[in-house]
This record gives structure tokens, C-alpha cells and sequence, in this order.
């Protein structure tokens, strides 16, 4: 089976949770973005990495404004149910930006990337890094992958949402609106192609927006799982 959960941000404590307890040989658990666990190369971090990838399961996960660029793009790329990713640990995974993947017969897009709302106050490439925005390449890539499906996939994977989402979102709290080049190109995806369910984990809530766009944040959610009835006045209208 396939999971998905949200920024796990290096907390060691999401790893031993009853839900995690559950995941079975052969399932796979992907992470919406800011895994967190590889950050500074220490004894430490190499032995928990090394640890979860002997899981008896895949652990997956696309990257965030708060992961370490340098030290994922350091590892073996290779290619994994049709698409790129960095070999981290055996079943540890990245999966790479824009890449289309076919587990368990079902079809997932992944783009992973964000934008640090505090880099103006982060050294580049110690605490900020410049590619945790997309390259025009890794966009053109992702297009090009996912118009080889026919602009049809089963489930989209980033870490943050389309724009018409983050607006609405940044609205209902009070926010100024504010989105970036990736939430734009995230939000053509939105129009042009057709899938079930789009998974974001960026706004650090679990939560069902529209019925196709889910938030995920701690939960750790079956792919699949049908989305609970909500309430009119909660919903987002595209």
C-alpha cells in the first residue's frame, strides 16, 4: 500500500508512531517535502539514515525549503518505477522533481520545492539554499513527464500547492496574498491536467480543502483513502 504524510522536519519521534508501527513489507510511505533528516553529515544522522533504510518498507520523500540540497544531490542518482530519484540508504529515497511513478499500479507526479518566507536572514548554504526553487529545466521536465501520461495521473505529490489553493488559503486566515513562480507553474499543472487527489504539506495542517486538494501534515494517510464528506462552509471553490 501507499502512504503519504506531511513535513516531518527531522523529528525522530514521527518515525515510532503506532501508524508508522503498521506499514508492512513492500508498502511505500512518501513525505510531502521537508523531510529534514539529512542536514549535517554527522556520525548520528549517517546511522539513522542507514537505519530507516533497512526498513522492511520504502520510505520516499520530495524536498522542501528546509532540506539540505547539497548533501541530497551528493547521492546516486538512479531511476526507481520509472522515475529519477537519489538513492539515500537503500529503500530511502528522494524522489526527484517532476517525475511521474508507476507503485502498485497506480501513477504519482512529484515535484518537490519551496520557498524559505526567512532567507533573507540565512547564510546560502548553511541554514538557505538557492535550489529550493525550481529551475525553468526541472519545470520544463516535469511537463514534459507528465504530458507523456497524457496530462492524466492517479495522484500529485508536492510540497507546496497550486496558487489558486495558497491564495485562498492565505485569504481565509487574514494573510497578504503572497505566491511564488513554483505555486504558478503548480497551478498550470492544476488546470491542464486530470487526477484524483493532490497532496500538498506545506501549510503544516491536515486537511481536506477541496475535495480533490488534501493538506497532510502529522497523519499518515493511505493514498487511496476515500476523503470524508465536508462541510459546505469549510470547502474551497475553485
Amino acid at each position: 500500500m501507499v502512504y503519504v504524510t506531511g513535513d516531518m522536519h527531522g523529528d525522530e519521534e514521527r518515525l515510532y508512531t503506532k501508524e508508522m508501527r503498521r506499514l508492512k513489507e513492500g508498502d511505500t510511505l512518501i513525505v510531502a517535502g521537508d523531510f529534514g533528516f539529512i542536514w549535517d553529515g554527522g556520525r548520528r544522522e549517517q546511522r539513522l539514515l542507514k537505519a530507516m533504510g533497512k526498513r522492511k518498507y520504502n520510505i520516499c520523500f520530495i524536498d522542501g525549503p528546509h532540506d539540505n540540497y547539497d548533501r541530497i544531490y551528493a547521492c546516486r542518482e538512479t531511476v526507481w518505477k520509472g522515475g529519477r530519484v537519489h538513492r539515500i540508504s537503500r529503500n530511502l529515497l528522494h524522489l526527484c522533481r517532476g517525475q511521474v511513478f508507476t507503485i502498485e499500479g497506480q501513477t504519482i507526479f512529484t515535484f518537490g520545492g519551496g520557498e524559505s518566507a526567512d532567507k533573507e536572514i540565512r547564510a546560502e548554504n548553511q541554514k538557505w539554499f538557492k535550489e529550493e526553487l525550481p529551475t525553468p529545466a526541472q519545470m520544463e521536465e516535469g511537463a514534459r513527464n507528465i504530458d507523456e501520461y497524457g496530462c492524466v495521473v492517479d495522484y500529485i505529490i508536492t510540497h507546496e500547492p497550486p496558487s489558486v489553493i495558497k491564495s485562498a488559503l492565505q485569504l481565509r486566515a487574514g494573510k497578504t496574498i503572497y505566491v511564488n513562480k513554483l505555486n504558478g507553474y503548480l497551478e498550470e499543472l492544476n488546470r491542464a491536467c486530470k487526477f484524483k487527489r493532490w497532496y500538498f504539506g506545506s501549510v503544516h495542517e491536515d486537511r481536506v480543502i477541496t475535495p480533490s486538494h488534501i493538506a497532510v501534515f502529522r497523519e499518515l494517510l493511505p493514498i487511496d483513502q476515500p476523503v470524508d464528506p465536508v462541510p459546505e462552509n469549510e470547502l474551497i471553490r475553485l
